[in-house]
């Protein structure tokens, strides 16, 4: 089997692809879906960690919105990652793959602390890491958190799944069909455009450590496994030429 194009990487999934078409909660269907797709991608021999969202159980700046103390609804938000990370963690385990899921708030009855080292440890060791929870503090997003541990993991690639959308546009492409897709993108490019792939304080902390993004649908069917295995799909995000960089 040939060696992935990248070594180790960090998959962001969002709260709201795992409710799929429903209108909240989790999708079962999707569950499983991912679960093979994340299979896919440890058989290739790549080190997979997950940051997992929130928003199909609960969004805090819509609790805020309805003036809820905005760290007491960012409080609330990680504990419904936690949620998401239990059934994906169940769901991966049924596919055979070896999981863990590690909170930066502490809830010892259902997950491990974060511990740097003991992620590490466990990623050298062939183990998926669920990174549930956020940054354990509130005003953080779940983007912020996925490009933090990126860099604290020393992923080689951030892998920003996206819900049926395969990439970054110009505009919408849900409300605006002529949009024109970008196969490659500069960070300062992307902030300049004010396109919501991911928020400012996680595109500066890609930036800042030279992290490659990928932007894809990962309901593309096989996507995950061939970014990782060196094909171009989806929007590539990084700071470096092509001819320069180096996976």
């Amino acid at each position: 089997m040939a060696a992935p194009a990248y070594q180790r990487a960090v998959l962001k999934l969002s709260g709201e692809s795992l409710r799929g078409d429903l209108p909240y909660g989790l999708d079962w269907s999707v569950i499983a879906y991912l679960a093979g797709e994340v299979k896919s991608a440890v058989e290739l021999g790549v080190q997979l960690s997950v940051v997992v969202g929130g928003g199909n159980i609960w969004r805090g700046t819509e609790a805020e919105a309805k003036g809820m103390d905005r760290a007491t609804a960012d409080y609330a938000g990680m504990l419904a990652t936690v949620i998401n990370a239990l059934a994906l963690q169940d769901a991966f385990e049924r596919q055979g793959v070896e999981t863990r899921t590690m909170t930066a708030i502490d809830i010892h009855e259902v997950a491990e602390p974060y511990i740097f080292r003991r992620a590490l440890h466990h990623l050298e060791s062939g183990i998926v890491v669920i990174f549930a929870a956020g940054t354990g503090n509130p005003y953080m997003t779940t983007d912020t958190t996925a490009a933090l541990r990126a860099a604290e993991m020393h992923a080689n690639v951030l892998l920003m799944a996206k819900y049926r959308v395969d990439g970054v546009y110009d505009a919408d492409p849900r409300k605006h069909p002529e949009a024109t897709k970008f196969d490659e993108m500069e960070p300062l490019d992307l902030m300049n455009r004010r396109l919501e792939v991911m928020d400012s304080t996680a595109l500066s902390l890609c930036m800042e450590n030279d992290m490659p993004v990928w932007v894809f649908d990962i309901f593309n069917e096989g996507s995950l496994g061939r970014i990782l295995s060196g094909e171009h799909i989806g929007t590539l995000i990084h700071t470096q030429p092509a001819a320069a960089r180096q996976p």
